[in-house]
């Protein structure tokens, strides 16, 4: 079963994507589940408290990933859904967590490994 819960949405050649203001780097938005949490409930808890404002249509598991983060030797496992629609603005929930949320190319600007491995397998060159 997978600790945390991921979520891709694409419109217009551009990814939905989040900054975490500690390291400032983008990612996937998504977050670690709760005890006794299903994936898809853990992630739209996350995306509630991330970005109140988004709506989602129907989501699908797209991947279960597990795999250790090559830095820092976290083990890591993650289910990734992709939402055929996803509208509202932008707003920041959680200001102590994301500094930015943006739709953007998803090449050119710096990914955690997670995002990076998605980015790579659903959005190949």
């Amino acid at each position: 079963m997978a600790k945390s819960s991921k979520l891709v949405a694409a419109k217009n050649e551009r990814v939905l994507l989040v900054r975490r203001r500690r390291d400032r780097l983008w990612m996937f938005p998504g977050g670690r589940k709760r005890a006794g949490e299903s994936e898809r409930r853990c992630l739209r808890r996350e995306i509630s408290e991330e970005l109140p404002k988004l709506r989602l249509g129907p989501m699908k598991l797209w991947k279960e990933v597990k795999g250790t983060n090559r830095r820092s030797g976290r083990k890591m496992s993650d289910a990734i859904f992709v939402a055929k629609k996803a509208s509202g603005p932008l707003k920041i929930g959680d200001k102590k967590e994301i500094d930015k949320a943006a739709w953007r190319k998803p090449r050119g600007i710096r990914l955690t490994p997670t995002s990076r491995y998605i980015r790579d397998k659903h959005f190949p060159r």
